[in-house]
Parts: structure tokens; sequence; C-alpha cells
């Protein structure tokens, strides 16, 4: 009796847990809640509004979400360790501007492009950093692992300090322990925004458009990633990706791929 009580009680316990997960892991989405890590201070792509995950990235991903049938719970995550949760079943989906690079690649497959963007350099005004010869022996801020952090990296004689999110980052150039920080333009920009007592301005700047924005996934999961895709194709397609991009970026406007009707953008994964 007791055996059989054991094994009536274990079955049930199996149950119960099962129907409490998300679909970390899962290849089948449908009606799912899947868990989706991102950031909290990226404005305009990524933030905490009022207690609500908001920006670009995460609306368009909403509205992926409701047309493949799925739902999403966003997650407040490092950028550091958020590829590596995607890749190991922690989370379903990384949104968080992610640029798709091979390097990337290796660990998580990623979604057709959704967003072209700058890497600039800010700084204090009168700082003169306009080039890539300009940082021998500067001091430049970068959120740990993020793209930034390898574009930093390859600045002759830049000395690279890593942080944890923006908000820290900007905190440091503000008092002056960095010369320059390493953000999206569009990051930049809305930091400008929200501090205008602060003398700011922008440096070298480069073009982002072969490696863009791209939701990642794990690499087991083909039928997430297909979803992903064609609801993208699909907001692309009636304009959607479009409206929330002039909603979020107002004075930036939307790669021709990307507006109403676009081609698109592949990323091909390794």
């Amino acid at each position: 009796m007791r055996r059989i009580l054991s094994t009536v009680i274990g079955t049930a316990i199996v149950a119960i847990t099962a129907a409490g997960l998300t679909a970390c892991g899962s290849s089948d989405t449908s009606g799912q809640t899947l868990r989706v890590g991102t950031l909290t201070d990226a404005p305009p792509s990524i933030y905490l509004d009022n207690g609500r995950f908001t920006g670009y990235d995460n609306e368009l991903l909403r509205d992926i979400a409701q047309r493949e049938g799925f739902q999403v719970d966003f997650v407040s995550t490092e950028f550091s360790t958020l590829l590596g949760k995607v890749a190991g079943g922690q989370l379903d989906i990384g949104s968080s501007t992610i640029s798709a690079t091979s390097a990337r690649k290796k660990t998580v497959n990623f979604s057709n492009g959704y967003d072209t963007s700058y890497t600039t350099v800010v700084s204090k005004k009168g700082a003169a950093l306009p080039g890539a010869n300009s940082f021998g022996g500067k001091r430049l801020g970068v959120v740990q692992g993020s793209v930034q952090d390898e574009f930093a990296g390859k600045l002759a004689g830049a000395e690279v300090v890593r942080f944890p999110d923006y908000n820290a980052g900007f905190a440091q150039l503000r008092s002056g322990g960095l010369d320059g920080w390493v953000v999206p333009k569009d990051i930049g920009q809305k930091y400008f925004d929200q501090n205008p007592s602060v003398p700011l301005e922008f440096g070298y700047t480069v073009l982002d458009k072969d490696t863009p924005s791209a939701f990642a996934v794990a690499k087991s999961n083909t039928d997430l990633l297909n979803k992903i895709n064609d609801g993208l194709a699909k907001a692309i397609a009636d304009g959607t990706a479009a409206k929330l991009h002039a909603q979020f970026y107002r004075a930036a406007p939307i790669a021709k791929e990307l507006d109403k009707g676009g081609a698109g953008l592949p990323v091909k994964n390794s």
C-alpha cells in the first residue's frame, strides 16, 4: 500500500509541477507563457515604465506573441548573463537590442532583424573624441558583454570599464569617472533628453547594419524561432513594426527593409 501510495503521490507532484512551469526548453509554444529576459534602463528600446516592461523591442515582441498564440512574461536580467540563460533554458527569449553577431550565434539562434542602430561614444562637451584614433589612455564605459563592449575593445589604447547596466555607466560619466560612454546612439539620445543639465556630446559613431538587433532563442527551439520570424514578417508587412518604431524613436527613421511592406532583415544562424 505504501508503495502504491508513493507512486500516486509522485505522479500527482509531477503533474502539478509540469502544469506550473513556463515553456522554457519546450518546442511547442502554443498557448504557453514564455519567459523573456530584458533590461530595465535602455529607453527607448527596452525599459521599465511604472512597473511595466516596455520600449520598441518589448512592444514589438508583445505584438508577435499575440499573432503567434503565446504569452510573454518579462524578467529583468543583466545583459552579461542573458544569452547564457537563454541557451540554458532558464529564459525562452532574449529581448534587449541584441546585435546578431557571429560570436553570439555560437551560443544562441537569432530571429530575423527588427532594427538597425548606430554605436556611438558619448562624452562631456569638449572631450574631442571624434575618431577611432582618439582613445589612447581614455576610460570608456560599456555594458558588460554587449556589442559595445566588443567595439570599445578594438579602439587602440582605450581602457574599457565594464558595468552591469546603462545607468551605472552613465553615472560614472556624469561624475567624471569616465572619458566616454559607448552606447547605441538612440539610447544615448534618450539620456541626453533626460539630463539637459549635463553638457554631453556625441563623438565617434558607426552604423551597425550588418548585425541588426534580433530576438535570441535556444538553438534547440526551432518552433519558437519560426513563430517569431513569422510574426515579425507580418508586423513588417502591415506596418505595425514601423508604427511602433515611430512611437518610440520619434526622431529616427526606420530602415527601409523594416518599413511597411519591406523585405525585412534576414539573419542566417550558424
